[in-house]
């Protein structure tokens, strides 16, 4: 397998399985615990939406600091902010003063880590490998994913909310061990166009943006809803779907290497576009509910290597990867926390959660024809790529 060939990749993906036990452990719980301490499904929603747009206006920032210092610096110096937020979690007890600290810590570990290491991947990732390298790690995500819930729904049971989230802001501080083998990335003073050439990455984060909103709170206030607000049987939900999703980014990733990327798209829109339908449906019905989750999982590993080879790659191909990368995020930033104010109107406004769970289906049809667009200009002969070029800027393409 070729692509574990770059041990620099396989670093990043071992520090990026251990942040996935936080991912799947203390993050998962997150909102079911805001709502176990009374916040509103539409204050949780709102809360969301504040880490957001607060990483938005935070972001700008970060280029200046990766000039100064470089990337990897940053990546864990990200890794420590976001271990930082957890114990903040285990405090919170309603709206209030600790839930405003709780957003302000979040947003900004979320904008140093994610804009970092995102650009870190691309600058260090094979472009003839970048899907089964990412195929690799969503592989490693959906593992951890199995275990993760189930021990925090545990200790959260049965040691409480302070030894949860402090376990888990431990493993992320864990998570930071890898990068020390991993190389500097030096980010040049001045990248003319790197902006402009972000332009792709803005289109499919911000749609990933306003998509991962309700597949990420909408749905996870849902399902603890829907199986009577218990961490236990959350967290056997959460470990199920990450079961069913093991080892599904490995076979498209595979075929994305391979030149399939342009037929992958369809596929895994169709098929993630059906299981938010049957999310929907399952609201309120707890044994459907835990089913859609796991369905829903492996549709999430399907689409994520189609989205992120087509961003990695634009990414290492533009002028500077952190400058488009930060912009990247930027547009998720705005569409997440568009989307998740929109969802806490529609909650506030008595509007059934198994509605506003459609809402990320306007995301995914938009991103799945940016993707579609970018695969196929790539499959493009040379001549063919400047002529599309040359007639998508004459407005007639």
């Amino acid at each position: 397998m070729a692509f574990f060939r770059n041990s620099v990749v396989n670093l990043l993906n071992l520090h990026y399985g251990i942040f996935a036990v936080v991912m799947n452990g203390g993050g998962v719980f997150a909102c079911a615990y805001l709502l176990s301490v009374g916040v509103s499904p539409a204050a949780v929603l709102a809360s969301m939406a504040a880490v957001l747009l607060l990483r938005f206006v935070i972001r700008p920032a970060i280029v200046p600091l990766a000039v100064r210092l470089g990337l990897k610096p940053l990546v864990v110096a990200g890794t420590v902010l976001l271990a930082a937020q957890f114990p903040i979690i285990a405090e919170v007890h309603g709206v209030g003063v600790m839930l405003a600290v709780l957003i302000g810590v979040a947003a900004l570990g979320d904008t140093v880590y994610w804009s970092t290491y995102h650009a870190y991947f691309a600058a260090l990732g094979d472009q003839e490998h970048r899907g089964q390298q990412i195929g690799a790690r969503q592989a490693i995500v959906a593992a951890v994913g199995v275990v993760a819930p189930l021990l925090t729904g545990w200790i959260l049971v049965g040691f409480g909310p302070r030894a949860a989230f402090g376990a888990s802001g431990i493993a992320t501080l864990l998570a930071a061990v890898p990068l020390i083998w991993t190389p500097a990335v030096p980010v040049v003073p001045r990248a003319p166009g790197a902006f402009r050439a972000a332009a792709g990455g803005i289109r499919i984060f911000l749609t990933d943006g306003w998509m991962g909103a309700g597949l990420g709170f909408v749905w996870q206030i849902a399902l603890f809803l829907s199986l009577k607000e218990s961490f236990l049987d959350f967290g056997g939900a959460m470990a199920l779907a990450a079961s069913a999703a093991a080892a599904a980014g490995l076979v498209v990733g595979r075929r994305i290497d391979a030149g399939g990327g342009g037929r992958a798209v369809p596929v895994a829109a169709a098929g993630l576009a059906a299981l938010m339908v049957l999310r929907a449906a399952a609201a309120d019905h707890a044994a459907l509910a835990v089913a859609a989750n796991a369905l829903a999982s492996l549709g999430s590993c399907l689409y994520v290597p189609v989205e992120m080879t087509a961003l990695y790659n634009m990414a290492k191909r533009s002028p500077c990867p952190l400058r488009f990368q930060v912009a990247a995020e930027g547009a998720w930033d705005v569409g997440g926390g568009s989307a998740a104010l929109v969802a806490a109107a529609m909650l506030w406004c008595g509007v059934p959660i198994s509605v506003v769970l459609l809402l990320p289906l306007i995301g995914l049809a938009a991103g799945a024809v940016v993707l579609r667009r970018y695969y196929a200009e790539q499959s493009l002969p040379a001549t063919g790529l400047a002529t599309a070029a040359t007639a998508a800027s004459r407005g007639t393409g």
